[in-house]
């Protein structure tokens, strides 16, 4: 994006970007302000050999806050790019493998995505199209931390199924591209772009469904800017069970359960990349026996998952992720019990990386007995219920 020179004047004697950022709390030498200024006063290949740009976890907490409404991660994004052609790189998570998969999905061979989906009512073709998007591929590699990402796809169909929705799901679809483009991988970002948008061309769907945020915003902006007008309409899945609140209510109607205390982490890419806030907690609250409370930090104002794009996992991230987990216990025990309570999310990865956080935190830690769940298996879970009795 081009900065103007009113924004720069601002941004100059301002600061509030640094004051509100998680990664500079912990990195006394970052701050998303000396970026920009750095821009401004070296050539660009300085700022894109300083490893500082990798540190940074896009949550865009500094953009929301800017009174000067600059973007900030879409020009760390575009240092990211630079720095990639210039031969420097991130430190993968994982080894790397996060990364390697979606450029193994270009070549020409066609996976048994879906297979897990036989149980329950999908098709080949069809109106609606669910985008499954990595949760197979983060299942096998967490197996070891004893959570289920593709449990939250599980979630979706039977959500769907319950609403009367039969969608298409389909071993055609690709890595949506999020975490390349993030890490400055634009070829391979496109690539897949236009590989999706053809598989869902002939499936004859009109309308995408996601329950990824990351997926969601990529469809929507990045491959619209990098392909064009979508052939199809994109909704997040709390989205579009919010039209369909009334049914759901329904078949979530019972009696005699007992109270369940959850609080509700707003995951980055679907509130301040989105402005997605009301629906997941209206959804919530539509469970009967759900007590919901609010952390401190929510909303517009919501600390990440702390890390993004399978990259630069390290002390700062699981310090983040250690007080993100310590605010929802101490929400949720405001009876002084240490039951713990229920951290439900809405994002595959921020599942992920708190679940990753909480199996790290000692025994005596009481945000060790939190659960943290994803918002569909949530739901589905009392759509279950209700099914079964």
């Amino acid at each position: 994006m081009k900065i103007t020179d009113e924004q720069i004047a601002y941004c100059m004697e301002c600061g509030v970007c640094t004051g509100s950022c998680p990664v500079a709390r912990h990195y006394e030498e970052f701050s998303p302000r000396s970026i920009i200024k750095q821009l401004l006063i070296d050539r660009e290949d300085v700022v894109t050999r300083d490893r500082i740009i990798w540190r940074c976890v896009t949550c865009a907490r500094c953009s929301i806050r800017c009174p000067a409404l600059i973007d900030i991660p879409q020009i760390v994004n575009r240092c990211r790019s630079e720095a990639r052609k210039a031969g420097y790189y991130p430190e993968p998570s994982h080894h790397g493998v996060f990364h390697i998969i979606p450029r193994l999905q270009l070549r020409d061979f066609l996976q048994d995505r879906v297979g897990w989906a036989s149980q329950w009512r999908v098709r080949r073709q069809g109106e609606y199209f669910y985008f499954v998007g990595c949760a197979p591929y983060f299942s096998s590699m967490f197996r070891y931390l004893q959570i289920r990402p593709l449990n939250i796809s599980r979630a979706i169909l039977t959500l769907l199924n319950a609403v009367g929705i039969e969608p298409v799901v389909s071993n055609r679809e690709v890595c949506c591209g999020h975490d390349a483009l993030w890490t400055g991988e634009e070829e391979t970002f496109v690539k897949l772009a236009q590989k999706n948008v053809e598989a869902i061309r002939r499936s004859g769907a009109e309308v995408v469904i996601f329950s990824c945020p990351e997926g969601y915003i990529t469809f929507k902006h990045h491959y619209t800017e990098a392909l064009g007008k979508l052939p199809f309409q994109v909704i997040y899945a709390s989205e579009f069970f919010m039209e369909r609140i009334d049914l759901l209510k329904r078949l979530l109607s019972r009696d005699g359960e007992e109270l369940e205390r959850v609080t509700y982490h707003d995951p980055c890419r679907l509130g301040r990349l989105e402005g997605i806030y009301d629906s997941p907690r209206i959804l919530l609250d539509a469970v009967p026996g759900v007590e919901r409370m609010e952390m401190e930090r929510s909303r517009e104002n919501a600390l990440c998952c702390g890390t993004s794009a399978w990259i630069e996992c390290s002390s700062c991230s699981k310090s983040i992720q250690f007080d993100r987990l310590e605010e929802a216990s101490d929400t949720m025990a405001l009876d002084g019990s240490e039951e713990g309570g229920i951290l439900i999310t809405s994002c595959p990865k921020c599942y992920i990386h708190l679940n990753c956080a909480r199996a790290a935190l000692p025994e005596d830690r009481v945000a060790k007995k939190l659960q943290i769940e994803d918002i569909y298996v949530f739901l589905a879970r009392h759509v279950t219920e209700i099914q079964d009795k």
